[in-house]
């Protein structure tokens, strides 16, 4: 309960927590956020990691002289890449057996559905466009991997998704992220970052998923 508890903190308070890290242990922040963001992309069962708010959080600290934003756009975007890479790899090799997993700590079958649907509809381009959605970013990789799409195909998509991804925000908080209002209203905007694609994810999955009712009707 502790870890949860501190896990929670961490995601409304991404921006004190890493700027306490920043002082304590400088450099090695870095190691911190290429860890987060490759665990996020690549670990099917860690789409709970604050990805769009670090981002965002990392960019507004490069603002201040705090971090190097073209050392943090390099190393995040190749964390980013490399963790697709993985969660793809992993789909691939677990194949059509996810459709008979059930929901479990370690597993969210209905998040898997969402991204399966999303795909279905949207097919490669589902990589590029789940980069920005919490949660699908985590299972679309993985749900490429099962649908057997074609690794050369699969890495076009994931190094656009991530360049466009971990560039973009990542610019977006260097660029707008010490403005008084956003340090203001930060923690609004975090969940606004989580919950806004989340609902809009949920909508489209119900919405295929009535659509594949309807026509087996």
């Amino acid at each position: 309960m502790d870890f949860i508890a501190f896990l929670f903190d961490f995601i409304l308070h991404v921006d004190k927590h890493l700027f306490d890290f920043v002082q304590n242990y400088g450099a090695w922040v870095y190691a911190l956020l290429f860890l987060i963001i490759f665990v996020e992309t690549g670990v099917v069962v860690m789409p709970f990691l604050p990805g769009d708010s670090l981002l965002f959080v990392v960019g507004a600290m490069c603002g201040v002289g705090m971090m190097s934003l073209p050392l943090s756009i390099v190393l995040l975007t190749a964390a980013a890449i490399l963790g697709n890479q993985s969660n793809y790899a992993i789909g691939h090799y677990f194949g059509p057996r996810v459709f008979q997993w059930e929901n479990s700590r370690w597993f969210n079958k209905r998040a898997f559905d969402q991204a399966h649907a999303f795909y279905e509809k949207y097919g490669g381009v589902t990589i590029v466009v789940a980069r920005f959605m919490p949660f699908l970013r985590t299972f679309a990789p993985f749900v490429a991997g099962v649908a057997r799409m074609t690794r050369s195909k699969f890495t076009f998509y994931d190094v656009t998704g991530g360049t466009l991804w971990v560039g973009g925000v990542t610019t977006a908080g260097y660029l707008f992220g010490n403005l008084p209002w956003v340090k203001e209203h930060l923690d609004k905007i975090i969940w606004g970052a989580i919950l806004i694609p989340g609902l809009i994810v949920i909508f489209g999955a119900w919405r295929a998923r009535r659509k594949a009712a309807t026509a087996q009707a």
